[in-house]
Formats: C-alpha cells, sequence, structure tokens
C-alpha cells in the first residue's frame, strides 16, 4: 500500500515539475519590461514640463538617455525638444549641427541643434523636433544619427513605442 502512494507522490511530483518547467520555457512567468512613464512636473508658477525618458543603445552598443520633453506656460506657448546624452568621456557632440531623424521610408527629417551657442556638457545634445513629431510613423521603428566631435556619426534606433509615447506628449494639450 505504501509503495503505490509512494509511486503516486512520485508521480505527481514529476508532473508538477514537468507543468512547472514547460511554463517557464512558454515564457507565462516572464514579466514584461516596465514601460517608460510621462512624467509632468511644475517647473514654475504656470509652466508644466511634460517629458518621456528612455534608455537606448547606438550601434556601437554605447547606452544613451533619449528624453523627449515638452514646456507649456499658461500663454499656450510651448517648445518640444529631444535631449540625448551620452556617457561623459565618450561622447563629444559637434555643435551646431542637426540631428537627422530617418524613416524606415527613407524619409529624413533635419531637427535643428538647440544647443548651437553653449552646451550644458560635451555629452548633451539637444534638438527642437516640434514640426517633426507628427511626421513620424508610430508603427515602425526610426534612426537618429547624431554627429561627434571625431567626425563620427551616431546612429540610435527609436523603437515605435517610444515615438508613440512621444507623440502622445507632443498632442497633449491639458490645460495648466
Amino acid at each position: 500500500m505504501w509503495c503505490k502512494i509512494r509511486q503516486l507522490f512520485s508521480y505527481l511530483f514529476l508532473m508538477g515539475a514537468l507543468l512547472i518547467f514547460l511554463l517557464l520555457d512558454l515564457g507565462t512567468f516572464n514579466t514584461l519590461p516596465a514601460a517608460a512613464t510621462i512624467q509632468t512636473i511644475e517647473e514654475a508658477p504656470n509652466q508644466i514640463l511634460y517629458q518621456a525618458r528612455h534608455k537606448v543603445q547606438d550601434d556601437k552598443g554605447n547606452t544613451w538617455q533619449v528624453v523627449l520633453f515638452k514646456r507649456v506656460t499658461t500663454d499656450n506657448l510651448s517648445s518640444i525638444n529631444l535631449r540625448l546624452v551620452g556617457f561623459p568621456g565618450t561622447t563629444n557632440f559637434a555643435h551646431p549641427q542637426p540631428l537627422k531623424i530617418t524613416t524606415r521610408t527613407g524619409s529624413i527629417f533635419n531637427a535643428q541643434d538647440t544647443f548651437a551657442e553653449q552646451a550644458p556638457a560635451d555629452n548633451v545634445g539637444q534638438y527642437d523636433v516640434q514640426d517633426i513629431l507628427n511626421k513620424l510613423p508610430a508603427s515602425a521603428s526610426i534612426s537618429i544619427t547624431v554627429a561627434m566631435k571625431n567626425n563620427q556619426l551616431v546612429v540610435l534606433k527609436i523603437p515605435p513605442e517610444v515615438i508613440l509615447e512621444w507623440q502622445i506628449v507632443a498632442n497633449d494639450s491639458s490645460p495648466i
């Protein structure tokens, strides 16, 4: 009798282990990466900052912080900029150079360098993308190309979910 009970428990244990292995293999217990959220910050009375932050790797494997932000005042004056921050000491932006945005269909857009006169640091670039964002496809990735002082070009691939989030920030007309 004890032998049959022992066989039953062994069988149940084996089936349970196989089930857990199968579920892990299928990715049932895997968690999705955290989605970035759109942050809203009151910078000053009558001035709100909306921003979306992401980390993206370039074509050489270096990690960049990519921040799209929109400043809105009570006068409904707004600016939409894309700030790129590379690792200090390894990134040295060539100012003033435009940011080149290329879509999968081959459309090319150039964003003006807003740090043409004075950048806060060598590893920071900022570009005016206000007139470009709504022209970008939200269903396909884009490539961003920036020029460095060593005559190198850095290419960042931006996935469609990031572009969609940027367009949400750009089109949000929440009052202050």
